[in-house]
């Protein structure tokens, strides 16, 4: 991936993530909510990846 393009999609992912904030903090969500949801959706990602890394030999 060329380097313009890579650091337009950070900028984008950066902005989402700014948006996404402010409009929670708008609504009047609590922050410690975002950050259980957000600790939820993270462990729900990592234990539903297969890695195929199996140690069973």
């Amino acid at each position: 991936m060329p380097l313009p393009q890579f650091l337009l999609m950070l900028v984008a992912v950066v902005l989402a993530a700014m948006v996404t904030l402010w409009a929670t903090v708008s609504a009047g969500v609590p922050m410690f909510a975002v950050l259980l949801v957000t600790l939820g959706a993270a462990a729900l990602l990592h234990y539903t990846q297969r890695d195929h890394h199996d140690h069973d030999g």
